[in-house]
Order: structure tokens, then sequence, then C-alpha cells
């Protein structure tokens, strides 16, 4: 779409005009967008057209039509959080990643849906209700970036911010069938401050690998805003998606910590992975990580994070808040400061265990999640729940882990169920190690594309 604006074979207000139809179509069936900017998205658009007639040079995205997670500050617009609590709430200025998004010259359409707060891996909150999958309405699109993995998968925006501190970039690029990286911690710069700062990342979701590296180079870089912001770094992810893999040392795990995967996931994933064996130059090798499981450990981290520090908003009106969240909350203090070293403690001991697996592979291959999309009304699967505080970890097992090691992990889809259901592919990288999974990622797309495919939604005449 960039090159397209910057040569004259497309203009922004045509680009920006097919995706707020698209929205207007669509979005009642999926519900990925809680607010839209049309008025001042196509003058944004016409601004951009008029400096190109000029002659004006054009930044990188510009003109570019895009979305941003209700999660992150924007300037003079609402930002909700998917919670009654702050329905209303106006940003007073933009996060750093919106800052840059806009200086990229891209023109958000709105903001996206989001579980309550970001607590939770499903694609439902109390504020703006379920979000779906555009490849069956019926079943969620996963969280926390819930609107903006159904977006991109709807063909509503070819680019959505996103943000990950368990898993959530991740869970609906799997259930949605498009790709996103989480980047190592501190990559794309991420604030306010939050109690789970040490876990949260923020960055692009997209529908190709080589839009969310090209969205990379244009986020990434320190901020003072973000006092776990990487330094600037000379590589370019985009570049890297031109490179050969060959000589990587690619790990397959089929599980980790002896957790069940559905049955069609673990023959999708391992079809995959033996197609890539035989026609990418890389060598692939069955690992089985003898790690311990740390859904004990996130547990804690996470609960005494985001419970203390929104200790205020079950006080204020408990009834208003998600379920999950309210108990999560009104037990928190159930861990001592005791049980909170002990977790740092035990996430230091994964930490090291697990980059030393990147001592003799390069990349590790596993399923995204463990199972396919369930009931979009559901916090999560019933015979996965088991009535603890974090309950969506237990079936969140392969994302989060890669949060407490703060290291680079990506979902890509790599291939679908006989149900036309969308199966997710983990692409882990060591620390530091996001242009190599961009390297494979690439590959694999082109190896086995899946943009042409399109969501049975698109094709709903009752949608909208």
């Amino acid at each position: 779409m960039a090159a397209a604006i910057r040569n004259g074979t497309a203009t922004s207000v045509d680009l920006v005009s097919s995706c707020l139809e698209t929205i207007k179509n669509h979005n009642k069936t999926v519900n990925a967008f809680c607010q839209l900017w049309e008025d001042e998205a196509l003058a944004a658009a016409e601004a951009v057209d008029r400096a190109r007639a000029q002659g004006k040079k054009l930044r990188p995205l510009e003109g570019v039509p895009t979305a941003v997670k209700d999660l992150m500050g924007m300037a003079g617009t609402r930002t909700e959080r998917g919670s009654r609590l702050y329905e209303r709430a106006v940003s007073g200025q933009d996060a750093p990643v919106v800052r840059r998004l806009r200086a990229t010259g891209a023109i958000p359409l709105g903001k996206t849906t989001t579980s309550e707060l970001g607590w939770t891996g499903s694609g439902w909150s109390p504020l703006t209700g379920a979000t779906r999958t555009p490849w069956n309405p019926d079943l969620t699109s996963g969280g926390s970036s819930s609107g903006s993995g159904a977006a991109v998968a709807a063909r509503m925006v070819p680019l959505a911010l996103g943000s990950d501190a368990g898993g959530s970039v991740r869970i609906p690029a799997a259930f949605c069938g498009i790709f996103a990286l989480k980047g190592h911690l501190g990559r794309i710069p991420h604030a306010p401050w939050s109690a789970t700062e040490s876990l949260s990342c923020v960055g692009p979701m997209s529908l190709s690998v080589s839009d969310s590296a090209l969205a990379f180079d244009l986020l990434k870089g320190p901020d003072p805003a973000d006092h776990l912001s990487l330094p600037a770094e000379a590589t370019s992810y985009l570049e890297a998606c031109s490179q050969p893999v060959d000589r990587l040392r690619v790990g397959f795990a089929e599980t980790l910590f002896g957790v069940s995967v559905d049955p069609v996931v673990a023959q999708t994933v391992a079809a995959a992975v033996d197609g890539i064996a035989q026609a990418l130059p890389v060598e692939v090798t069955r690992v089985e990580p003898d790690w311990p499981d740390m859904t004990d450990v996130f547990e804690i981290i996470w609960t005494v994070g985001r419970g203390h520090t929104n200790s205020d908003l079950a006080a204020a009106r408990p009834d208003a808040l998600d379920p999950g969240l309210a108990r999560m909350i009104s037990e928190c203090e159930r861990f001592s400061a005791r049980d909170y070293l002990f977790a740092l403690k035990s996430r230091a001991d994964f930490s090291a265990k697990v980059e030393a697996l990147f001592e003799e592979i390069d990349l590790l291959l596993l399923p995204t999640m463990p199972i396919l999309p369930f009931a979009a009304d559901e916090p999560g699967p019933p015979e996965r729940m088991t009535g603890r505080l974090v309950d969506w970890a237990n079936w969140t097992p392969f994302t989060h882990p890669f949060n407490l090691t703060m290291q680079p992990a990506a979902s890509l889809p790599c291939g679908f169920t006989p149900e036309g259901l969308p199966v997710g592919l983990q692409i882990v990288g060591p620390r530091f190690g996001e242009a190599d999974i961009f390297r494979l990622a690439a590959a694999i797309e082109h190896l086995m594309p899946w943009r042409d495919r399109l969501p049975p939604a698109l094709f709903d005449n009752t949608s909208g």
C-alpha cells in the first residue's frame, strides 16, 4: 500500500475508504473495532494525496490505514481498556509506540478491542463483549490483542498494534491466522509503567512477515519513557526477510512440560515442520526440553503485579469487572513477598535453562497453542480450566514462558484444520534474536503462503 501511494497506482483515500467499507460490512460479525474515526481518517488520507500531488516527500507508511489496540494511549481519543470503569476516558498523550506509528505517516482508523486491562488470553471484555475469529465467528479470536488480530485477519487493516505480556499477540495470531512477533523485552518502547513491565511487549500484527518486519524497523529503538527499552541496532528486519536460511539449526518440540496437544493441532504442526525440513536448507532436529512447568511462577508474578496495582478497581465497582479479573484482584494478597521473590528466582533459573538450549540450536519450533479456538463467550476451554487465579495460563502454556525469559517469539499460520481453522506455529529465538526469526518466518511464508486464503466471514452476506 505504501508503495502504491508513493508511485501513484493507488490513493490513500481509496485505500482508507476500502478498509472502512470492510469494517462497516464485517465488524458487527467479528467485533474487532470498538472505536472508528471515519471522518478524521478520510481527512488525513486526503491530505496525503494532496501532498503527493504537490511532489512532497512521503514518509515510509504515509497514507496506510492501521489500527491501535485500546490499551494504548492516543492523545485526544478514548482509551477505555475494555473496562466499564474507563468508559469514555480520554488520553492526554500518545504512548511511545503510537507516537512512532504516527511519525511513519500511517493513518489509524480506530481502536481495537481488548480483554479487560489485557488481563486474560480470551477475546471477551465486559465493555465490548466477545471478539470473534473471522474463520468461524462462533469462536474466540483469542486475546488480549483481540480486535487487532481479528481486524487484520478480516482484511480491515493491513497492520495493527498489539501488546503481549503472556501471549497476547501470539494467541490471536494463531486463532486468526496471521503473523505476529513478540519482540525481545524492550525492543519497542512500552509506556506508561505497568506492574508487569518485565513481561510486557508492544508491537505490530500483520498479514505478512515482511509487513511486520518493516513496522518493527520503524518502531524499535530506545525511548526515555521506557527504562527497559533496548539500544538502537543497525540490523534491518526487513532485509533479514530476504536473507538465506541455510545453516540455521532448528529444534522442534512437539510439546512442553508434558502438556497434551489437540491431535489436529499436533498433526498440522508436525506436517508443517516436516515440510520445512524437506524444502528448506535448515537442519531440523527433534528436541524434548527438560524444563519445569512455569505456570505457578507466572501466576504469582502476574497476580501480584496486576492484582495489587488494580486493587482500587475492585473496591470501586467490583460488579463491573470481568469476574475472573475481580477474583484475581480480591485474592492477590494470598501471595507474600517471599512468594514473589521465590517466583523471581525461579524465573531467573528457568531463563538460564532455556537460554542454554540455544547454544545447541538457533531457533525453536513448537505449536503456538495446544488447543483450537473455543466458544467466543467463554473465558477459556472448559476442559482446561482448573480454578486457579490466572486460569488462562493453563491453556496458553507455550506462550507465557517466553515472556518470562524475555525472548522474541512469533506465531505464523502453518496449515488449516479440516473445518478450516488456522493453526499457529511458534518460532522462538534466543535473546535479541528477532532477525533470525524473521529470516525463517519469511522463508516459511514463501514455502506455504497463507495470505490468499480468505476467512469465511468475509463472504457472509449477513455481516454488518
